[in-house]
């Protein structure tokens, strides 16, 4: 096609008028993309209290709440529920907020400008004004608003990456011309556009077929908001089982002390009752037990879950709202009245005269009950919540200051148990940039430099010249290609050997230019020529075409006869075996006389200059990344629209496959239309030991991904087009990369605001590092638990009725949770953790090591304790002063244990890094100087006395033994695996 400046021609088509406009708009709708609707603030908020461990929390807040109305106490009830509240709170503030920070990327697409006809008259209008039948003006750069067909084209090259996955730009044509006809049709028709597309070249007109919702892009954006994301994250579904657990030992220590103070009650004389006052204990005891069966059979059921028998709940057990809790304790009525109803007859109530319930045993058994419920309330960790959402919320902004935008909070841990990426491959792992791989041009080896000099100014004419594409310059930023790709890349080439295009474009008179078609395959430009000012013709195109015009061949030694076709073609062919695409540059010096006319075509006798190989280049810190990736356990899958070649050759350069892999399995590379073939059980199989999927559509990677958490892995999806936006829904954590589309970023969890695949790395690291921080709270708060259950259930058999009071009880739980949760939650993250290998998805969140540290330090703590405990009882008697000093102690242990906590999982010193942890040191100050102040200023609200500063020198001193013991542990632990 002859490309001329056409200037302000005369405008040949009409368009809609206004009242076609109103009349459409009102029938085919406007230009804009349904968002998915968003859940409204106060859902949002509820949501946080679908948390395992917050509904735990509440049913002990409850039962809290119930027995302090009994004695007027509602210290510990308030402590829980603000615990429940700021947890739940903090977790809804910063996702929030994340949402909003999406919603400013993208409010101001709709309102961009485009070029419309109506009237007859050429306007611009913002593009959510466009509506069905409006005639589009699109030139090189602009993105297409909507999906329509093509009237006039000129030049125009698409790059429809964003809804294909291909990387080379597209050849558009009205259907209805000669070229559409004989052009090779792909995946969506050559005379078509679609919403999203980018004009990469050339300009055309086209008349609007869909608007909105009905764009390819459109429906697109409708499937994926009906993919299914829901589906716990590996964390939730461990703080599951957390609860449960913590549920079941929770409430057996508290039923077992409950009846165990009963048992020491009648046997010691404090329950001093008659047969008949003990049957109505019993039949209270019973009735009560049947009004709290919400309470306690579900906690029987996770009991027999956890040991492995799995029992599903009654249905009527999973009624737990208001209707499930009339009908049990209208059961524990009706249990009470027919208990006295046969009771009567039987004589099994006491006389007449005589209380059916002494007061002082009244009295004891809700004395019995609070220590039961303080026990429950203790066992459940309310700072794990806090300690969850406040380790989410730290790794949420701190990823965000390294270029990650977390959208979803679950994400940023859920990206640490990661065992397979899906990753795109253009845009994602490669630059989508084209650029010169290698150039084979012969003239440049000669050793006479003003033979070298001539060639390369040769060279350089032949590619700016023969060229539509521009390079735009700005300081301090690297070049933009400003027209088609491919063009671009070479005169990035130029750039980069220091040679400016502008000149040599500029000294070249044109006389005329023939674009590149793909039924001819190479582009000529024919003119008087600044290097041998002489009429020349260039041209440029596929290797194969240009070498059959060829008869000369310009080499060190000047111009020579072509003789060697077949080791040029064997050169290419090896360069394009690599996926690489390559072009030929020719020319031929023409007579002075030769008119345009009489130029009908080329002639076979062009002069063979060279040619290129272009590739999509590798981000930078992509190869890096991904060996760092296969390192850390995880397997890498690359998807792509692009074909085969292409896809096995980045994956081969990124260290992921070699052509012997196909030898091991016959699945470690398959195309699209392959991997649709296979059955779900065959394609299950094969996923397992995929590392390339080439052509490969949207459906094909959604499927990947469904088969990949089917079984058993946690995917993590990149991409960055809407091709990719389906299976970013679906996946663990959906990746999108900054650059991408809007349907892209809105199906992501986590986007990339730099486009770095070294970011999904450090958002790797802050994940698992918020998983051990997770796991440190846990050590800590169980270990103090191990204490403090023991305590409580053995003190009355040790003649101490209490040795911490409920009062003492909550200080530790509240304080040492709240307090403790702030401590380990902003713990740095330590860049070793990338090194080991994902962890297991469906392992406990308490590992074995965890549970012998929980277990030896709890129980050395109980040890200490009670010999501690029996030593100040030795007069049979304990002062005041003897149980705040038991207080502190108690507290004290927990504290310096609070510094062996930071070092879970290392050998580390507590002290490595302590000052970076300005966080964990203010914590610390704040427990000593509380504890402290607790004990000076407690008085009877805390059953403490003020102590001398002597003792309390001798308790910190003493109790640091914990903190020493653990140092010298790791340096033991430290010296050994430096001799391994």
């Amino acid at each position: 096609m002859l490309i001329r400046n056409i200037g302000n021609r005369h405008q040949p088509y009409r368009g809609l008028t206004s009242e076609q406009v109103e009349i459409n708009r009102q029938q085919h709708g406007a230009n804009v993309l349904s968002h998915q609707e968003r859940e409204s603030w106060w859902k949002l908020y509820l949501e946080k209290f679908e948390d395992p461990v917050i509904r735990i929390l509440a049913i002990a807040a409850i039962v809290a709440l119930s027995a302090g109305a009994v004695k007027g106490e509602y210290t510990e009830s308030i402590g829980i529920i603000l615990a429940i509240i700021l947890a739940t709170t903090l977790a809804f503030v910063n996702e929030y907020k994340a949402n909003q920070e999406f919603e400013i990327l993208n409010q101001v697409y709709d309102d961009i400008q485009v070029r419309v006809i109506r009237d007859g008259i050429v306007t611009t209008i913002p593009r959510k004004e466009v509506v069905f039948g409006d005639l589009l003006y699109v030139e090189q750069g602009e993105e297409v608003p909507a999906d329509g067909e093509l009237i006039e084209a000129v030049s125009l090259l698409i790059d429809q990456s964003k809804i294909t996955g291909e990387s080379e730009p597209v050849q558009k044509y009205p259907n209805d011309s000669p070229e559409a006809q004989d052009a090779l049709q792909g995946a969506y028709p050559i005379g078509n556009l679609y919403r999203g597309t980018l004009v990469d070249q050339g300009h055309g007109i086209f008349e609007v077929k869909a608007v909105g919702d009905s764009t390819e892009i459109g429906k697109l954006a409708i499937a994926v908001a009906t993919v299914d994301s829901s589906g716990d994250t590996p964390l939730n579904l461990q703080l599951e089982k957390l609860s449960q657990l913590i549920g079941v030992v929770g409430l057996g220590v508290a039923g077992a002390l409950f009846f165990a103070l009963l048992l020491r009650g009648f046997l010691t004389g404090e329950l001093n009752v008659t047969p008949q006052q003990g049957y109505f204990v019993a039949l209270l005891i019973a009735s009560v037990l049947v009004v709290l069966v919400p309470v306690w059979l579900p906690v029987l059921y996770d009991g027999l879950n956890l040991s492995g028998k799995e029992i599903d709940p009654p249905n009527w057990l999973e009624d737990s709202g208001l209707k499930g809790w009339v009908k049990t304790a209208s059961a524990g009525c009706v249990l009470f009245a027919l208990g006295i109803g046969v009771a009567q007859p039987l004589s099994l109530l006491p006389d007449s005269g005589q209380p059916w319930l002494p007061g002082d045993v009244g009295t004891a058994l809700l004395q019995y009950f609070m220590v039961a419920v303080t026990i429950i309330v203790v066992a459940v960790p309310e700072g794990l919540p806090m300690s969850v959402t406040l380790s989410l919320a730290y790794s949420m902004r701190k990823m965000a200051a390294s270029n990650n935008l977390v959208r979803r909070m679950h994400a940023c841990e859920t990206i640490g148990a990661a065992t397979v990426i899906c990753s795109d491959k253009t845009g994602t792992l490669t630059q989508n940039q084209m650029r010169v791989s290698e150039a084979d041009f012969p003239s440049l080896q000669a050793k006479d430099p003003s033979d070298v000099a001539f060639a390369e100014a040769l060279i350089a004419e032949a590619i700016a010249a023969n060229s539509t594409a521009d390079l735009e310059r700005k300081p301090q930023e690297e070049h933009r290609v400003l027209g088609n790709v491919t063009e671009g890349a070479l005169l990035l080439w130029l750039e980069g050997r220091e040679f400016d295009y502008l000149p040599y474009r500029n000294n070249f008179q044109f006389t005329y230019q023939t674009s590149f078609s793909t039924e001819k395959k190479y582009m000529s430009t024919l003119g008087t020529s600044g290097v041998t000012e002489k009429d020349v013709i260039h041209v440029k195109g596929a290797p194969e075409i240009v070498l059959s015009y060829c008869s000369h061949i310009l080499t060190a030694n000047g111009e020579m006869p072509l003789e060697e076709r077949e080791t040029i073609l064997a050169e290419l062919k090896a360069f394009q075996q690599k996926g690489m695409r390559t072009l030929a540059l020719a020319y031929e010096q023409l007579p002075n006389n030769l008119m345009q006319e009489e130029f009908q075509g080329l002639r076979h006798n062009l002069t063979w200059l060279g040619f290129v190989a272009i590739a999509d280049p590798l981000r930078k810190e992509v190869p890096q990344a991904i060996q760092t990736c296969l390192k850390a356990g995880i397997n890498i899958k690359v998807v792509t629209g692009d074909c085969a070649e292409t896809a096995l050759e980045i994956a081969r350069q990124l260290g992921l496959w070699n052509p012997g892999d196909n030898e091991i399995s016959p699945y470690t590379h398959l195309t699209g239309r392959n991997f649709r073939a296979l059955d779900d059980e065959e394609a299950s199989v094969a996923v397992r030991s995929l590392k390339v999927l080439s052509r490969a559509i949207p459906l094909d990677k959604l499927r990947l991904v469904q088969l990949l958490q089917n079984s058993g892995e946690v995917v993590a999806v990149t991409g960055d087009g809407t091709n990719d936006a389906a299976a970013l829904k679906q996946a663990r954590v959906g990746l999108a990369m900054g650059s991408g589309t809007a349907i892209a970023k809105e199906a992501s969890d986590i986007i990339l605001l730099d486009d770095s695949f070294q970011s999904i790395i450090n958002a790797m690291i802050w994940g698992r590092s918020l998983y051990k921080n997770i796991q440190r709270f846990i050590l800590f708060q169980l270990t103090i638990n191990v204490a403090a259950l023991g305590i409580a259930l053995l003190g009355p058999f040790l003649g101490v009725a209490l040795p911490l009071t409920v009062t003492q009880m909550l200080w530790v739980n509240l304080i040492m949770d709240t307090f403790a949760a702030l401590a380990l939650a902003a713990e740095p993250p330590q860049n070793e953790v990338i090194e080991e290998k994902p962890r297991n998805p469906s392992a406990f969140i308490i590992s074995p090591s965890m549970v012998k540290n929980i277990l030896a330090g709890g129980l050395s703590f109980l040890v200490f304790l009670i010999g501690f405990l029996l030593y100040l009882r030795q007069d049979d008697q304990m002062s005041l002063r003897e149980l705040s000093i038991f207080f502190a102690v108690f507290v004290l242990l927990q504290f310096w244990n609070l510094f062996n906590a930071r070092c879970l999982g290392s050998n580390q010193s507590a002290f490595k890094g302590i000052l970076q942890n300005k966080g964990f040191l203010l914590v610390a100050a704040t427990i000593l100087l509380g504890q402290i102040a607790i004990v000076q200023f407690g008085g009877s609200v805390f059953r403490t006395v003020p102590l001398p500063g002597r003792d309390w020198l001798i308790i910190i001193a003493s109790t640091s033994v914990v903190l020493w013991f653990g140092e010298i542990w790791r340096w033991f632990g430290r010296r050994t695996s430096n001799i391994n």
